[in-house]
């Protein structure tokens, strides 16, 4: 019995060692939920309330302040349309003289006494002009006023105010003796300018914009070469090679187009002024003067002088108002055919249809500022094509 008993303690402890130890159940770790099976998380209806209500409100509220912003901004530039002008004009003047600057500048003058030189040259050319023609033009505009009558007088016993009598009968002495009346009064002479302070306030609006031009270039003209390098700085440092060149090319072509335009519109007032005092047609100075200020606008300016030129000869004297506009339509053949081509032919190389479609776009856009640039615009758009459109086109196999 005792050993019986003695071993059963013996079997329960091996009994005891070999059995698992249970896990307690606080201990075992739940088992992970699959994310497919967890429930939907509601949105909270307040927020989504007031994010339908504020994004709209705050998207219009930005939207209308851009569209006050971009109106505000339009307005801006459109108040500031004179200064755009003037700046427009002093750059083309700065470009035009560059030439002659840097020609000086090759004989070793430096670039500062080479810009004086060039604006006190230009000042004694502009006095010495206002010197000589301006009181000639002031005495020939009043005796133009003095001798219109007898002008008038003459000009109804000629045989071509008998053609027009003929053939519009009544009509014609009418309308001249209303054109008489209407040129004899100065008060309609100062209508066309909107009264007098008008015509006042319009000089004084003239010299002050030439001033601030001749100040402007002046300024351009001096940090030229520094605007040349802060624009190329601009620009990735390996197109700066190909847009150097090409803005050099550019600038000499504006230049050089603009001293052509000047010289071209100075011959035009020389054959005027030539043809006038030649034929005995009256003030030959005057419209020399017209003959410059107007042929300087490419393209349309020499055609407008000449119809401005044969009616104001029509007037003192059909025949040689004839005479005057014959001269003056081979003139302007011998100008397209020969002068043009020498002047400008080494400055812009421009086609003849792509002249007509720039001058006419610049003309509709800019006015006068517009016709001016058109031309050398044109020439620049075709410079950048066939330096760096077409190489590429042609690299692109």
């Amino acid at each position: 019995m005792a050993a019986g008993s003695g071993a059963s303690p013996k079997r329960s402890l091996l009994r005891r060692a070999k059995a698992p130890t249970p896990v307690s159940p606080a201990v075992t770790a739940p088992e992970p939920v699959p994310a497919a099976s967890a429930p939907p998380v509601e949105p909270r209806r307040g927020r989504a309330v007031l994010a339908s209500v504020n994004r709209p409100f705050v998207a219009g509220f930005f939207l209308a302040f851009g569209a006050l912003a971009a109106l505000a901004l339009g307005m801006a530039i459109s108040n500031l349309v004179t200064i755009w002008i003037y700046i427009a004009f002093a750059l083309f003047a700065a470009l035009g003289l560059d030439p002659v600057v840097r020609r000086l500048e090759r004989h070793g003058t430096k670039r500062a006494w080479a810009i004086a030189i060039v604006y006190f040259l230009f000042a004694l050319v502009m006095v010495a002009l206002l010197w000589l023609v301006l009181p000639t033009v002031i005495s020939q505009i009043a005796q133009f006023f003095r001798d219109l009558p007898g002008m008038i007088s003459a000009f109804q016993r000629t045989e071509f105010y008998a053609w027009l009598v003929t053939q519009f009968g009544d009509q014609a002495p009418d309308l001249l003796g209303e054109l008489q009346r209407f040129l004899t009064n100065p008060g309609n002479i100062a209508a066309i300018g909107g009264g007098v302070l008008s015509i006042g306030v319009s000089i004084g609006t003239t010299i002050s914009g030439l001033i601030i031009v001749i100040v402007l270039s002046l300024y351009f003209l001096a940090t030229l070469p520094e605007m040349k390098l802060a624009f190329y700085r601009m620009v990735p440092a390996h197109s700066r090679p190909l847009t150097a060149e090409l803005t050099e090319e550019i600038t000499d072509s504006v230049g050089g187009y603009l001293g052509g335009m000047v010289v071209l519109a100075f011959f035009n007032s020389m054959v005027t002024l030539l043809l006038y005092a030649v034929l005995g047609l009256p003030f030959p100075a005057l419209m020399a003067m017209i003959a410059f200020a107007i042929t300087i606008i490419p393209l349309v300016g020499t055609v407008l002088f000449w119809g401005i030129g044969s009616v104001v000869a029509l007037i003192a004297n059909p025949l040689a108002a004839l005479t005057f506009a014959i001269a003056y339509l081979v003139y302007m053949q011998i100008e397209a055919y020969v002068l043009t081509p020498r002047v400008m032919n080494k400055a812009i190389s421009v086609p003849g249809s792509l002249v007509v479609i720039g001058a006419l776009v610049g003309g509709t856009l800019m006015g006068l500022l517009g016709a001016l640039v058109a031309i050398p615009v044109t020439a620049s758009i075709l410079l950048i094509v066939k330096k760096v459109f077409i190489p590429k086109q042609d690299a692109a196999v």
